[in-house]
């Protein structure tokens, strides 16, 4: 079974979110990093970007897949992690650690997004 961290929020997209007081960090999920296996290339977006809701955050290619990291609401890129230009593969060592982008949201409603709790649920039904 995936790890879930019990400290934060997540989508059903396998993105999770970290709330810090009005920026957000977004980043993936256990589950997602191990269905990609080998994470060897992470396209950040570019600070000051205006993203929609439901929209490509970030891209993340692994040695068999490709996948879109999308935010559950529309956001504004405050910073994006330049360490995983670097090191993608930080994604599969500590993907609890190694987040993408931080963002402000429009309009962040917790109720559209799962606990840990619920999210371990939402994978055991997987």
């Amino acid at each position: 079974m995936a790890e879930v961290a019990k400290d934060l929020l997540y989508t059903k997209d396998h993105e999770w979110i970290k709330v810090d007081g009005d920026v957000y960090e977004i980043g993936l999920a256990d589950y997602a990093q191990d269905s990609l296996g080998d994470i060897v290339y992470v396209e950040l977006p570019d600070v000051d970007d205006e993203i929609d809701a439901e929209e490509s955050v970030a891209s993340v290619e692994s040695v068999k897949a490709a996948s879109e990291v999308y935010t559950p609401f529309a956001c504004t890129i405050v910073e994006a992690n330049e360490e995983l230009d670097d090191e993608p593969g930080n994604i599969n060592k500590a993907p609890y650690e190694s987040w993408i982008a931080k963002v402000k949201f429009e309009d962040f409603d917790e109720s559209k997004l799962m606990t840990a709790d619920e999210y371990e649920k939402f994978l055991g039904e997987l």
